[in-house]
């Protein structure tokens, strides 16, 4: 019988949930994330695992946008659910019976990323995960990097655009902070570019869909542009330049093999990869990067889900004793 893995990606709007068999994913069940209360969602979670699970069920990973104490599994804060201050990975280890592990979901996507074949394919990456927010991951000298609290990675809440000619503004206490990747290049922010791109011009492609439906979202604005929209195209543009930005940070910062776009804005492709990848080039210093390729995910919108269960694999592993690959191709 083989080893198998469940894997949980939990956004801002929707959970993905896959399982890891003898080194293959699954196809993942959706479920509409429960807002309404941190119980709620723990309550969602628990349901979630006892629905996949299967008597070869040998570990769970759970991939959430949110800060966490990786050793522990304790949910520090969180920013598009309502999780904070909470012992997760003993919660639902509890309820489940089932060893879970809990991480950042664009740091599990990273991993899914980085791994190829059964092992770390590209030692050092960096991944952005653009969807209701943005998250970060990063993988440097092939190992999963965390940081000194497990806060490492939130690219979101770097600032890209903030005007300190007078110094620093007073602080809103608001995050996503004003000036922040996560507020200018997020899904969320798609969406206000599209609302003002179709109120700007009725009659054009995001006009009409807003007439028809009461409103646009960044779904829509990937419509609009296969369709050849000009107003469409615009607004990703701009999305992928704001997203460059905080590209050519990265790049500086890690000069990594690849970056990896992954989330759901990701499925605008070429329309939102060939701005980022502009403008990242034009402010990344000179001579970082030399060896970087710039790329889309991929697994696409799955990568979470599968660095969910990769973590659950390798974790799982390291307390049994087996080798990584052993534990994925169920050896």
């Amino acid at each position: 019988m083989s080893d198998r893995f469940i894997g949980i990606d939990v956004g801002g709007t929707k959970i993905a949930v896959a399982a890891l068999q003898a080194g293959e994913l699954s196809e993942s069940a959706l479920h509409h994330t429960e807002l309404g209360s941190q119980e709620a969602l723990v309550d969602q979670l628990v349901h979630v695992i006892e629905e996949a699970r299967t008597p070869d069920t040998m570990a769970v990973g759970v991939g959430l946008p949110s800060l966490i104490e990786f050793a522990t599994g304790r949910i520090r804060s969180s920013v598009n659910v309502p999780l904070k201050d909470l012992p997760l990975r003993e919660l639902l280890s509890e309820r489940a019976g089932l060893p879970v592990y809990v991480e950042n979901d664009a740091s599990c996507a990273a991993l899914a990323e980085a791994f190829r074949d059964g092992h770390i394919a590209v030692p050092h990456l960096v991944m952005f995960t653009v969807g209701t927010g943005v998250g970060g991951g990063l993988v440097l000298n092939g190992r999963l990097f965390r940081g000194a609290t497990g806060a490492a990675a939130e690219v979101g809440h770097t600032i890209i655009g903030l005007d300190l000619v007078a110094g620093a503004p007073e602080h809103s206490g608001v995050f996503p902070q004003d000036g922040s990747l996560e507020r200018l290049a997020s899904g969320t922010a798609l969406d206000r570019l599209a609302e003002e791109a179709a109120k700007a011009d009725p009659d054009s492609f995001l006009g009409r869909r807003l007439t028809r439906k009461g409103g646009v979202t960044g779904y829509d604005v990937v419509d609009g542009a296969r369709e050849g929209d000009d107003a469409s195209i615009r607004c990703l543009r701009i999305l992928g330049e704001r997203l460059g930005v905080g590209i050519a940070n990265a790049i500086t910062m890690f000069d990594p093999l690849e970056v990896v776009i992954g989330g759901g804005v990701s499925a605008a492709g070429e329309f939102l990869l060939g701005p980022a990848r502009e403008t990242a080039w034009k402010y990344a210093v000179p001579g970082a990067g030399a060896m970087c390729d710039i790329r889309l995910a991929h697994h696409g919108p799955r990568a979470g889900v599968l660095g969910a269960a990769l973590i659950a694999a390798q974790e799982y592993a390291a307390e049994t004793g087996q080798a990584m690959e052993e534990a994925v191709k169920g050896r």
